[in-house]
This record gives C-alpha cells, structure tokens and sequence, in this order.
C-alpha cells in the first residue's frame, strides 16, 4: 500500500507551510498550541479573529463538496486536505474555534439543507465570521442519542425549543447551534426527530452554564432552552435522526490524522519527560513507550487507509476505538514517568487556583473522558456488532 502524496500535493504543502510562517506571527504567535481538547476556553477572543485570517487566506472549506468559490471557499482534493492539516498541526496553530461549523455543519447542509439554508451560512463560515456548537446530547440522551426529551414545537414559520443539551463544546461563544429535538410527540425513539439551527443570542430563552472538570476548565456546557426561536430545519420534519447520523458520519476522517500529529507531539512530550525523570531506564516503561510510538503509526496507516473509502460502516467506530485508549493510556504514561512528583502541582493550592496543573497532569486527567465522548466505546461496539458482524440488535425502550 503506498502512503506517499504526490507532487501536486507536495507543492501545495509548500505553500500551506509558506502562509502558515507568513501568517503565524505577532499576536497568533502567542496562540501557539492553545485552544485544543482540554484548552478549548482558553484564547477565545484570538482565535475568533485567527478564524477570520484563515477565512481571508480561503483556508476554510477545502473539504466541502461544491464548487470551487461557491461559498467562498477553495476546494481541495482529498489529500490536500490531509496536507493543510498536517502542516496546521506541525505549526502549532491555534486549535479551531470554527470546527464545527466548518467540518460538521457545513457538510449537512451541503448534503442535506436547501439552496438558501447554503447560501445564509456557508459563506459565513467560509469567512471565519460565526461560530457553531452542536445541541445533540442530553443528561437522559447522551450514547443512547435517540432518547433525547429536547421538544420543539411549531411557531409560525419556525419552531420553538424547550429542553436541555449537555456537554456543549464552544456554547458560550458560539453565534448558532444546530439541535436535535422532538418535533412529534407522538412517536418515539428515533422517528417525529428534527434538526434544527437556533441563534444562541436569546437573552431569557436560552441560558449557557460552564462544567466545571476534575482538571478545572471548563471546556463543556449545559444548555438550557425555554421556548428558544429555531427558524430553520435542515432535510425537512421528522427527518432529524436521518440528518444527524449523516452529520456524526462526517465527524472521523482528515481530522483523525491531525488528531494523530498532535498526538505525536504529546507523546514526545512524555518521552522527554521520562529522559529528565531517569524513568526510561525501567526496561518495562521504556517497553511501554516503544509500544505507544508503534501503535500510534498502525493508527496513521489505517486512517489512511480508510480515508475517503465509502460503505465502510465499521471503519468510524474501529477508528474511535483505536484513538480513544490509546490517548488514555498516553495520559496514564504522562503519570508514570513522572513517579510521585506526578501527584504535586506547580504552585500551592489557593482557594482561587484550586486545579494549579502542568500539561502533562491535564493530559491524564481529560483523557479519562477520551473512551467516553464521542461516542463511548460501548456504543462502539455494539455499531461494528450490529452493522459490520451481522450480530442481533438489542431492542431498546
């Protein structure tokens, strides 16, 4: 099997690196690494006028399939995409504010919306200009997503939504946010499900309260809606559940590989980290890490493999089983290595500063949630059981 891109894509490489060094400089310099999982709170303010820089460059949108410039977008074969984002991720360039309205919403509308649902948003995105986070789960709805009890009812042209989402990344500084809710209550389970997208500037309709983690950030949302104003449905009524398994379809692929870059650089992280501890000389840790690095190239090969291939329905769940624990126990190595100074902070415990921690003490503690958001690795399982081995379903109330 051949890894190799070709010259054409080598030469895009040049200028991707080119305007990235161009570009990444001053106040987006000082960004440098910061906003990924874990730091999603953190430089909020930069990165939104960083989204509009790449907006300017045309960098978001390369993947969307439409025409070139359509929304104000360059479009970029399937490899210039791993490209751009390999060379994003070797910068060090801020984590994207824009992500999910870039790689998840933008792809359902052009698979799912109208010609007029494109034409308010893409280009808005397209410029970096409005931020999207995503209303699916729920305190009763979180893996099991078609229990969900969010209901929307109509209101003259639009809908009004009552309920509660959770675990909402970017819901304090998203503009809008698409929404899973019940729209018929009169079925159940998957079917009366719309999706809908609701402006999050609704003083008194909707409310954003932070969760606080065990690491002390807080990256995820509760979302509070009563009587909120949706005026679009993106594929029509009822055809909610249709339009957000299409949706979580498009959420593994090129971002999977530049996940993994930013994996490498963590796991050089712990490396280093075990050569200043002197714990690489316990022949069974230094086994350990030898083991990561391994596990980690299997896991490019195989993103690669996958990429762009159709009617794999196993292939997204295999790869979030894959990444999942292998990030986990990446952030279980980070503890290791550093032997009982792992359980000391880098400054004394203040009332104010409570979670004082260094990288490597974040890194353990959110990757306890890596084999649970996303969908966990039960729910995993069951899809590679259920639609890839043929195994029976199990009937749920």
């Amino acid at each position: 099997m051949d890894f190799e891109f070709g010259s054409g894509d080598e030469g895009f490489r040049a200028e991707a690196r080119d305007w990235l060094a161009g570009h990444l400089v001053g106040v987006y310099a000082e960004l440098a690494g910061r906003g990924g999982p874990g730091s999603e709170h953190e430089g909020v303010e930069g990165r939104r006028a960083w989204e509009r820089e790449l907006g300017a460059g045309g960098w978001i949108g390369l993947g969307w399939e439409c025409a070139e410039g359509a929304y104000g977008n360059r479009v970029g074969s399937l490899t210039q995409q791993v490209v751009w984002a390999e060379e994003y991720a070797r910068a060090r360039a801020p984590g994207r504010a824009g992500h999910i309205g870039e790689n998840l919403l933008a792809p359902t509308l052009l698979a799912y919306g109208d010609e007029a649902q494109r034409r308010r948003f893409l280009p808005a995105v397209a410029r970096g200009e409005e931020l999207w986070c995503q209303g699916y789960s729920e305190p009763e709805a979180g893996s099991d997503l078609a229990g969900l009890r969010t209901v929307a009812v109509r209101d003259g042209g639009g809908y009004r939504v009552s309920g509660q989402k959770v675990w909402t990344s970017l819901a304090r500084e998203a503009d809008w946010c698409f929404v899973l809710a019940r729209t018929d209550p009169g079925e159940r389970r998957h079917r009366g499900l719309s999706f809908l997208l609701v402006p999050m500037d609704q003083p008194g309709r909707i409310e954003v309260r932070p969760i606080r983690q065990m690491s002390g950030t807080a990256e995820f949302n509760e979302v509070f809606f009563d009587g909120a104003r949706a005026p679009y449905v993106v594929g029509g009524e009822g055809a909610g559940w249709r339009v957000a398994m299409g949706l979580l379809a498009r959420e593994r692929g090129v971002s999977t590989l530049v996940q993994q870059i930013g994996f490498a650089a963590e796991l050089a992280e712990v490396v280093a980290a075990a050569v200043r501890s002197g714990a690489l000389r316990d022949p069974v840790l230094r086994d350990r890490l030898v083991a990561q690095w391994a596990e980690l190239k299997v896991m490019r090969w195989n993103a690669l493999r996958t990429l762009g291939a159709a009617g794999d329905a196993g292939a997204p769940s295999v790869a979030k089983l894959l990444w999942g624990g292998w990030h986990q126990r990446l952030g279980e190595l980070a503890m290791r290595v550093r032997g009982a100074a792992a359980a000391l902070g880098p400054a004394d415990w203040t009332a104010r500063a409570p979670y004082e921690l260094d990288a490597l003490q974040r890194l353990f503690l959110f990757t306890r949630a890596d084999t649970l958001y996303g969908g966990s690795d039960e729910i995993q399982r069951n899809i590679i059981a259920e639609r890839v081995l043929g195994l029976p379903r199990v009937e749920r109330m």
